[in-house]
């Protein structure tokens, strides 16, 4: 298919937006699984969010002036992270998701990212397909969980909104798991009043960009998550993301009423330390 790449504008969101929308409700319908967006309104916004920042690298691929697909590359941090990539299904097995992918991926390599990550639905084989071809491997099965908030509390963890003097801890809470931290989204989200923190006998054990597709938390135990899960005023988007294997979180949150919505799978390339300790992953890793 003939169709020119360039970067992304504030002025393409509408059109982005739509493709979006639309391309996730079809992939979902397919297989019997609910749409990441709710309505076609809700994706534009997100899409103008992120063409409207600046560490986000866009590109887009149009034919004959009309738009047919986008891909973005979160670049703030020392892992980026890829997503959402869409192509607009009438145009669709035409090799357009891989000419997008490998865009983003030399964007990393140019920036000299340390790794590269993103999550997959679990029920799209050709995702899934494509991202192993292209070198990433499969680190953690993940089930997007959702439900009603639980206001609750968990004894001798207190959780309150993050501020920038907390941002060295959450960075240390970080590095101790992954082996890197979060620093530019982490302070994003305590910018924009979303971030809390968990204390813990005085000290901060765990942090969370919020409870949601776009969130990610971290917790020297899985007590730190409880705690806040329990808290969240609401898991926002389809849900928040957590590794299936960490059986005795997902069997809490069962128990509290949460339901499973999705499997996902989260993929990496380049750096990655096994997890010394208990999180939940964003929709970008």
């Amino acid at each position: 298919m003939d169709v020119a790449f360039r970067s992304g504008t504030a002025a393409d969101a509408p059109a982005c937006g739509r493709i979006g929308y639309e391309a996730f409700k079809a992939i979902a319908e397919q297989h019997n699984f609910p749409p990441d967006f709710p309505s076609a309104e809700i994706a534009i916004g997100l899409y103008a969010m992120i063409l409207g920042r600046s560490d986000i690298f866009s590109i887009v691929g149009e034919r004959d002036g009309r738009i047919m697909c986008s891909n973005f590359l979160w670049e703030g941090d020392a892992i980026a992270g890829v997503g959402p990539i869409t192509v607009l299904p009438a145009a669709q097995n035409a090799l357009l998701g891989r000419r997008l992918m490998q865009s983003v991926l030399a964007r990393a390599e140019s920036r000299h990212h340390a790794g590269v990550r993103l999550v997959q639905a679990a029920y799209h084989n050709r995702s899934l397909s494509l991202y192993t071809k292209l070198g990433f491997q499969a680190r953690e099965p993940l089930s997007t969980l959702q439900g009603l908030p639980l206001n609750m509390e968990l004894s001798g963890y207190r959780v309150r909104q993050a501020s920038l003097d907390d941002l060295k801890a959450c960075n240390t809470v970080c590095r101790m798991m992954h082996g890197h931290d979060r620093h530019g989204e982490v302070s994003h989200a305590i910018d924009g009043g979303i971030a809390t923190v968990v204390e813990h006998r005085g000290r901060i054990t765990g942090y969370a960009t919020g409870l949601g597709f776009f969130g990610h938390a971290v917790g020297r135990t899985n007590e730190e998550l409880k705690a806040l899960i329990g808290t969240a005023p609401a898991f926002t988007g389809p849900g928040f993301l957590l590794p299936t294997r960490n059986t005795e979180l997902l069997h809490w949150c069962l128990q509290q009423g949460l339901r499973i919505v999705q499997p996902m799978t989260l993929m990496s390339l380049g750096l990655y330390q096994k997890p010394a300790g208990s999180f939940l992953p964003s929709i970008l890793y």
